[in-house]
């Protein structure tokens, strides 16, 4: 059966807490997910003192005069904090995983024996960081958003040439909006992006409410990234646009309902289940008036009824001109055994 593998994107929303982190993977665990994963940066590597926040930071922190690096420097995980998360997410048997935002930390990443790495979509014009990433890790997944397809061509291939094979890239269709107007998705570029680039597909997905990342995974999508919260009034960049734990843990369930529908043969032929069915819903030629043997059967003599476990309706003109070798009564469901032979 396919498995659609889901990440519950923790990212910042820990808010610096570290207990805060630890309920995340709690919720995580929760719903069901393969991996709950958070940010690794160093702020001052990652942004400079100039930088400033994005639209949705603003809003969503209400604060205009803090910098985009005082932001971050306030949401940056420790190596304790790491090792901690870790150790968590080992005694709770869910795969912790994380986002590296600089060199520093795709180098830590890699130390800790992740083997796996997730490009986020800010850094995929970052050629120093891509080569990287393709040098200390085996498999990629690399988001896009604010990507065009040339893009993609261009860090496609520097993980190439630095030996990571295509069977080893996932790309995610991804649109950096927090949250994503619905009518900015287009989500059937992720269709397009894997009949281009011949690698296997996901979505990273930052919309309200939990119906994008189902229908992605109905279209094809093996991989779902979604953002959640604790609690998505709390102050940070990131919570108004992610699931509340009631939410991620609906989101999973419809997501493992979407894997075994789509996971059958693709022949259109009675299953298992429905067997039992057939019978019942399916209707027999039956008579629908008295009938004396040695009469003749003629179409007016015929009723389809409930069960069909008698002669189908299908072979109704075969019967026309057959000679009964018995009397029946009205209602009758005619059988082979009814005819004269």
């Amino acid at each position: 059966m396919k498995h659609t593998v889901i990440i519950a994107e923790a990212g910042v929303n820990h808010n610096g807490n570290l207990d805060n982190a630890f309920k995340l993977i709690d919720v995580a665990v929760a719903a069901g997910v393969d991996y709950v994963k958070f940010q690794t940066f160093k702020a001052d590597k990652l942004v400079s003192s100039a930088a400033k926040k994005a639209d949705y930071q603003i809003e969503n922190t209400q604060n205009n005069e803090e910098s985009q690096l005082e932001m971050l420097k306030k949401l940056e995980l420790s190596i304790k904090d790491h090792e901690n998360l870790i150790a968590y997410c080992k005694s709770k048997n869910i795969k912790f995983f994380s986002t590296a935002f600089d060199l520093e930390s795709l180098t830590y990443l890699s130390s800790i024996g992740l083997d796996m790495v997730k490009i986020p979509s800010g850094e995929i014009t970052n050629l120093p960081y891509l080569r990287r990433a393709a040098e200390l890790f085996s498999k990629v997944i690399l988001s896009t958003g604010m990507a065009t397809m040339e893009d993609i061509h261009l860090a496609i291939n520097v993980f190439l040439k630095n030996g990571i094979g295509k069977d080893d890239i996932s790309i995610l269709h991804c649109n950096t909006e927090y949250p994503t107007p619905m009518h900015d998705v287009n989500l059937k570029a992720m269709l397009h992006i894997g009949e281009v680039f011949g690698t296997e597909v996901g979505y990273s997905d930052h919309t309200l409410g939990i119906e994008v990342p189902i229908a992605a995974v109905a279209l094809g999508a093996r991989i779902i990234e979604k953002h959640y919260t604790l609690d998505r009034n709390l102050p940070g960049p990131d919570h108004a646009a992610s699931l509340e734990p009631l939410e991620l843990k609906a989101m999973v369930s419809a997501i493992r309902n979407i894997d075994a529908a789509i996971s059958g043969s693709g022949l259109k032929e009675p299953s298992i289940s429905e067997m039992k069915n057939s019978s019942i819903a399916r209707k027999s030629i039956h008579l629908n008036r008295d009938k004396k043997a040695g009469e003749f059967l003629s179409a007016e003599d015929f009723e389809m009824l409930r069960p069909g476990d008698g002669i189908s309706p299908m072979i109704m003109d075969d019967l026309i001109g057959k000679e009964l070798n018995k009397d029946l009564e009205a209602g009758h469901k005619l059988s082979f055994t009814d005819f004269v032979l």
